[in-house]
């Protein structure tokens, strides 16, 4: 996942990165830009809790942007490795056009994350690409949804356990299939991939099937046969 840090948004970037997991487990991480100027300071905190890698690049011209020169090599540097087997690529500058086009020709998937103004070129050059305006969207709707969620917890005299619910919802939506079935360890693949902290003991669970079945309020869940093994599935509620 390769992020042109002057063309996108500090904010989103959890949202950014659970797009990303859905097609595979975002190994290398990367952020450009000139990590001098005032306009990257919003993603100081948020990368290094998502371990990213700041990459400098300092401006030879103002006016001029060398983040986007800076990027595309390292991209074709990655590409000639052979360790990865796609690509995100998030800006919406027209300047990637041609660097997708390239990993695509390849055989290698891209992904493309940017705004609605993203040139139709650099769009139609990934094989999927997605808008951050509807990523803003689902952002404050899960927001809303927490709120919600806060109302209902116990009063503060009581033991606060902490919630599972943001981390469950993200990992969920990585593992969702087109039924709106998701298999339980697909789900928990996804769930070290966000956090690899996580453990549901953490939430008083000894297994992950536990915790979700406890959840009876947000989540249904079913099991099925497959080779004489017992798949679990889950689905959120609305």
């Amino acid at each position: 996942m390769l992020i042109d840090g002057d063309n996108a948004q500090a904010g989103i970037l959890p949202q950014m990165l659970v797009e990303a997991g859905r097609h595979g487990q975002v190994t290398v991480r990367r952020i450009y830009g000139d990590w001098t100027t005032a306009n990257m300071n919003s993603w100081k905190e948020t990368l290094n809790f998502h371990a990213f890698q700041p990459i400098q690049q300092f401006r030879y011209t103002i006016g001029k942007n060398a983040t986007d020169s800076a990027m595309i090599i390292d991209a074709m540097d990655i590409l000639h490795t052979g360790v990865v087997d796609g690509f995100c690529l998030v800006s919406s500058d027209s300047d990637y056009t041609r660097l997708a086009t390239r990993i695509r020709e390849s055989g290698i998937f891209v992904m493309g994350i940017g705004e609605k103004k993203t040139p139709k070129p650099f769009v139609n050059a990934c094989d999927v690409f997605v808008y951050t305006e509807n990523l803003v969207v689902e952002k404050k709707a899960t927001q809303q949804k927490q709120v919600v969620a806060n109302k209902n917890k116990k009063t503060k005299e009581e033991k606060e356990e902490p919630d599972p619910m943001p981390i469950l919802t993200q990992a969920f939506e990585m593992a969702v299939q087109q039924d709106g079935w998701a298999r339980l360890d697909m789900m928990g693949t996804a769930l070290y991939q966000l956090d690899p902290g996580f453990d549901p003991r953490t939430y008083g669970h000894k297994q992950l099937s536990r915790m979700v079945s406890k959840l009876k309020d947000r989540f249904e869940m079913k099991t099925q046969e497959n080779n004489g093994v017992t798949l679990f599935y889950v689905k959120m509620k609305e």
